[in-house]
C-alpha cells in the first residue's frame, strides 16, 4: 500500500501550535506534542490511524458511485412527475394558474424546524436550487477527517453533519472544518449518535414523510457508522433514519476477535444474534453476521437490505447497505437467513441449512406463479460425511448474495480515473474489487413465472465460503497443490473457480465437497503420496482418507500386505457422477453429441502444466489482491483519550 499520509509543518492556529496531516484533499490539525498515528500502547490524544486510509479512500470512492446514481435516479423521477403535470395542466387548466398556485400553497405548508433538530441541513440546496440536496451524516467523527474528506472530494454533497460524544473531539472537528474552508457544508454536533439519529426519525414522522416524498425527506441520504468497535448499537436507529427509497448505510466493526473469533461466542450472539464460525472462513461469516443484524433490524420497520458490498479487511469489516421499503421483500428474509453446521475440529467441510422457504407455487388461473413460505426441511446430520467428527451450529447468519455485480463495476470503473495523490490505496482497491466480483458465482434460475422483482427478493447465495488447497492438504498431511492446479482440476471438471477476498490462497467455487476431496484423492495418487501406517485409526483424517479410498482398516491392510501390495500408491476412487446441463465450451463431446459427464472428465484429469495453465485462464494480472503489512507495529491502535 502506498501511504499518502503526510505530515506538514507547524502552523500556528488562534495562537494555538499544530501539527497538520493531510489524507486526500482534506487535513487535520494535531496539538503540537499530541500523542497520534503510531501506538506505542500510549493512549492517544487524537485518534488517527493512518491504516484505515484504505477504509476512507474505499467509502469515498464507493458514495460517489452511490449518490451519482442516486441522484440520476431522481432526476428522471423528477422529468417523469414533471411530464405528467404538464399533461394535468393541458387537460384540466388551460393557464395552468390552478397547478402553479397548487405548488405555492406546498412550498408556504413546508413545517417548520423542530425544536432540537440539526442546523438548517436544507439550506445549502435552497442557496442552489439547481443542486439537489444530497446529506450526510458521519455519526461517529472523532477527528472530522472522514466528514472533510467527503465535503472536498464529493462534488455533490450539500449537507454533511460530523457528530461526536467528545465535546473536546467536537472542539476540534470545528477547528478541522474551519481549517479546510467547508463551513458552509459541515455542521458539527456534539452528542450522542443515537439521540442525533433518532431526533432525524422524529423530525420526519413530525413532517409526516413518507416513502414518497423523497423531494423534501429530511433524512440522511448516507449514514457512515465507523466506531471504535462493534457498530451493533446504531443498527436500529440506522436504518430508520437513512433514507429509505435506496439509502445507503455504510458500516465498519474493528471488533473482529467477537465475529471471527471463537473465543467469545456469547458477545457475538448478543451484538449480532448468532455465532461465529471456528474456521479458515470465519471472516465471511462475520460479515454475515454483521448484515444479518442489519437486515433483522430493518425488517422490525418494513425495510429490506441490499448489500452493494461487504468485506473483511486486515482487523475490521466495511459493509455497504442499501435500505429500501418494502414489506414484500421483508417477507423473504427468514428464507434467506441460514444456519451453518461446521466440520471445525475434523476435515473442515460445512453444510448450510436455510430456516424457512419460499416455493415459487402456480396461481389459481394457471396464468403465473407466486411464492408461499414455509419451514425449510431439516439437512445436516450431527456428524461430518466426509470425516465423522462432530459438527457445530453457527449463525444464524446471511444467506443471500453479500455484494452487488453492478455496484462493484461502477466502483472499478471509477479506479482509472481516480487520482492517485488523492486516493493512495488504489492498487489494493482494484484488487480487492476483483476478487469479490470472482465471489459472485450464479446459482440455478427460478423457472416459475413469478414477477421479475420477487426473484430478485428471493435470490439466496448458493455458494458461500470458499476453500484453501494448502489447508485441504494439511488436514491429510500431503504436499499441497498448487493453486492453479488446484483450479484448474476445478475447472477440468466443469465448475467455476474464483477467489474470496477474505484470505490469500482461498478458491471460491460451486463444486461441493465431495468433488474437492476426490480431487485431492487424486493429487495424492499422482503427485503426493502418502504413507499410510503413519495415521492412527480413527482419527479425523484416517477416517478421511478411508472414505475416500486411500487407506484400509487393519483387517483389508492385513490382507493386501499378505498380498505384497503396497499401501502407498492407493487409486483413487469414484465419486458422485453430474451431468452437465448444456455442453461446456472446450470440453469434449460424445460421438453422439451428448454433454460428457463429470465420470468421463475424471477419468482424464491429469496434474501436469497444462492443467495449472487451465488455472491460471481469466487470471488478471499485476493486482495487489492482498494487504501486505504497510508498516511496523500496525492495527487498530488505542482509543483516543477522552477530555
Amino acid at each position: 500500500m502506498t501511504d499518502k499520509t503526510t505530515e506538514n509543518a507547524t502552523i500556528e492556529v488562534d495562537g494555538a501550535q499544530f501539527t497538520t496531516v493531510t489524507e486526500g484533499l482534506a487535513t487535520i490539525l494535531v496539538p503540537q506534542g499530541a500523542k497520534v498515528g503510531e501506538d506505542r500502547g500510549e493512549v492517544q490524544q487524537v485518534f488517527y490511524n493512518p491504516i484505515q486510509q484504505y477504509n476512507r479512500d474505499l467509502s469515498v470512492l464507493a458514495i460517489k458511485a452511490y449518490g451519482e446514481e442516486a441522484l440520476e435516479k431522481r432526476k428522471t423521477r423528477k422529468q417523469t412527475k414533471d411530464a405528467k403535470h404538464g399533461k394535468k395542466r393541458k387537460r384540466g387548466d388551460e393557464n395552468g394558474t390552478a397547478v402553479e398556485a397548487a405548488e405555492k400553497t406546498e412550498q408556504l405548508e413546508q413545517p417548520a424546524p423542530q425544536p432540537g433538530s440539526e442546523p438548517a441541513q436544507e439550506d445549502q440546496s435552497a442557496a442552489n436550487p439547481t443542486k439537489p440536496a444530497f446529506k450526510m451524516l458521519d455519526a461517529l467523527s472523532a477527528s472530522g477527517l472522514r466528514a472533510l474528506r467527503y465535503a472536498r472530494e464529493l462534488p455533490f454533497v450539500t449537507s454533511i453533519t460530523a457528530n461526536d460524544l467528545s465535546a473536546s473531539a467536537a472542539k476540534s472537528i470545528k477547528q478541522n472544518v474551519k481549517h479546510n474552508n467547508v463551513e458552509d457544508i459541515v455542521s458539527v454536533t456534539n452528542g450522542d449518535a443515537l439521540a442525533v439519529m433518532y431526533r432525524t426519525i422524529a423530525d420526519s414522522l413530525a413532517n409526516g414523510e413518507s416513502n414518497k416524498s423523497w423531494k423534501k425527506s429530511s433524512k440522511f441520504d448516507v449514514i457512515d457508522l465507523d466506531p471504535y468497535g462493534t457498530a451493533a448499537p446504531f443498527f436500529d436507529a440506522a436504518v430508520q433514519a437513512v433514507r429509505d427509497d435506496g439509502g445507503l448505510l455504510c458500516i465498519t466493526c474493528t471488533d473482529s476477535a467477537v465475529w471471527a473469533g471463537h473465543a467469545y461466542c456469547e458477545k457475538a450472539f448478543s451484538l449480532y444474534g448468532g455465532t461465529p464460525i471456528h474456521g479458515m472462513h470465519s471472516h465471511e461469516a462475520g460479515l454475515r453476521l454483521i448484515i444479518n443484524a442489519v437486515a433483522t433490524s430493518a425488517a422490525r420497520y418494513g425495510l429490506t437490505i441490499e448489500p452493494q458490498l461487504s468485506l473483511s479487511i486486515d482487523f475490521y469489516t466495511k459493509v455497504f447497505i442499501r435500505i429500501t421499503k418494502s414489506p414484500q421483500a421483508v417477507k423473504f428474509l427468514g428464507s434467506k437467513t441460514m444456519i451453518v453446521h461446521s466440520c471445525d475440529s475434523g476435515c473442515g467441510a460445512w453444510e448450510t441449512q436455510y430456516l424457512m422457504r419460499a416455493k415459487a407455487v402456480p396461481n389459481k388461473k394457471g396464468n403465473g406463479a407466486y411464492y408461499k413460505y414455509g419451514m425449510a426441511l431439516g439437512a445436516a446430520d450431527q456428524l461430518c460425511k466426509h470425516c465423522g467428527t462432530k459438527m457445530h451450529v453457527n449463525g444464524p447468519m446471511y444467506g443471500g448474495q453479500i455484494h452487488s455485480r453492478e455496484f462493484i463495476e461502477r466502483l472499478l470503473k471509477q479506479i482509472p480515473e481516480a487520482d492517485k495523490s488523492v486516493y493512495g490505496t488504489l492498487p489494493r482497491l482494484e484488487g480487492m474489487l476483483q476478487n469479490a466480483l470472482e465471489e459472485l458465482i450464479p446459482g440455478p434460475e427460478e423457472t416459475a413465472p413469478v414477477e421479475r422483482r420477487d426473484k430478485e427478493y428471493a435470490k439466496i447465495d448458493h455458494y458461500p465460503f470458499f476453500v484453501i488447497p494448502g489447508k485441504l492438504a494439511s488436514t491429510v498431511s500431503c504436499a499441497t497443490p498448487g493453486d492453479d492446479m488446484f483450479r484448474g482440476a476445478l475447472k477440468h471438471l466443469g465448475y467455476v473457480a474464483g477467489r474470496s477476498h477474505c484470505r490469500p490462497g482461498s478458491i471460491k467455487t460451486d463444486a461441493p465437497w465431495s468433488t474437492i476431496w476426490w480431487i485431492m484423492s487424486e493429487w495424492i495418487r499422482q503427485k503426493a503420496p502418502i504413507k499410510t501406517s503413519k495415521f492412527k485409526q480413527h482419527t479425523a483424517s484416517w477416517r478421511l482418507l478411508k472414505n475416500i479410498g486411500l487407506l484400509k482398516d487393519e483387517a483389508e491392510a492385513s490382507a493386501e500386505a499378505a498380498n505384497g501390495q503396497d499401501d502407498v500408491k492407493m487409486e483413487g476412487v469414484e465419486g458422485e457422477v453430474k451431468e452437465t446441463e448444456k455442453e461446456s465450451a472446450g470440453q469434449p463431446v460424445t460421438d453422439d453429441k451428448k454433454p460428457v459427464t463429470e465420470e468421463d472428465l475424471r477419468k482424464t484429469l491429469v496434474f501436469n502444466d497444462d492443467l495449472a495453465r487451465l488455472g491460471r485462464e481469466g487470471k488478471a494480472q499485476n493486482l495487489v489482491r492482498y494487504q501486505m503489512n504497510p508498516r511496523e507495529n500496525w492495527g487498530p491502535l488505542t482509543k483516543a483519550k477522552s477530555n
